[in-house]
């Protein structure tokens, strides 16, 4: 990615759901999986494809991991003007955790550009 990234307006993210999902695997250190369901959406006037993510999850313990790569669930969405990209994924925490960050996007001009990602909560329920 370039040094000169802005924000675009009309490309939003929203957190659609999240669910505890303790039936999914998970490994003895972070017993806590859950599924998070998100949308991209493009308002923009612009064509915008989805090149990469930073994610950036604070467990309730204070540790920090930032999770970045090239796409989103292997694929790299083309998304026209009015269009929307909704996918699911999973995270597995030690306790419950706070998350955001942001999709980087290049415009069919060769821009880059990002849209943020909104904090969001992994909680554990009282029952887990």
């Amino acid at each position: 990615m370039p040094g000169t990234i802005r924000e675009l307006q009309g490309l939003s993210v929203k957190v659609d759901d999240v669910l505890y999902m303790p039936s999914l695997e998970a490994p003895q250190d972070k017993p806590h999986p859950f599924v998070y369901f998100i949308s991209i959406r493009n308002r923009s006037t612009e064509q915008v494809t989805i090149r990469g993510r930073k994610w950036v999850v604070r467990e309730n313990d204070g540790e920090v991991t930032v999770v970045e790569g090239d796409g989103v669930i292997g694929q790299m969405p083309v998304l026209a003007p009015g269009e929307d990209f909704s996918y699911n994924s999973y995270h597995v925490t030690k306790l419950g955790a706070r998350v955001e960050g942001a999709f980087f996007g290049e415009t069919a001009g060769g821009e880059w550009v990002f849209a943020r990602i909104p904090e969001f909560q992994l909680r554990v329920p009282d029952w887990a």
